[in-house]
């Protein structure tokens, strides 16, 4: 008689497991953390982000002896940090969204 070792009782183990579970047809279950709802909102926050960061870029010039005051307009001063704002504010709602609850 042959004495199994501690690796071949292991392995067959593995396997008699894989088998039942082959032979039960189960699939692993797997399930996302949000749900739709909650990325539909998360895109929509990445989109108002990334349109505020946008809206901040440029304003520079070709020659650096010369001062381009449109780096100072009311859309790059207010307007695209209010929009990043509200971006991560849509992001923390979507986050927090419980689409279950009514």
């Amino acid at each position: 008689m042959k004495k199994r070792t501690n690796q071949e009782s292991k392995s067959k183990a593995a396997r008699n497991e894989e088998q039942s579970l082959v032979e039960d047809n189960v699939q692993p279950s797997f399930e996302f953390i949000f749900k739709k709802k909650n990325y539909v909102w998360m895109i929509i926050g990445l989109v108002v982000i990334a349109s505020g960061f946008a809206l901040m870029a440029g304003g520079g010039t070709e020659d650096p002896a010369v001062f381009n005051e449109d780096i100072f307009s009311w859309r790059r001063i207010r307007l695209a940090p209010m929009l990043v704002l509200a971006g991560f504010g849509i992001e923390m709602y979507a986050i927090l969204l419980n689409p279950d609850k009514k």
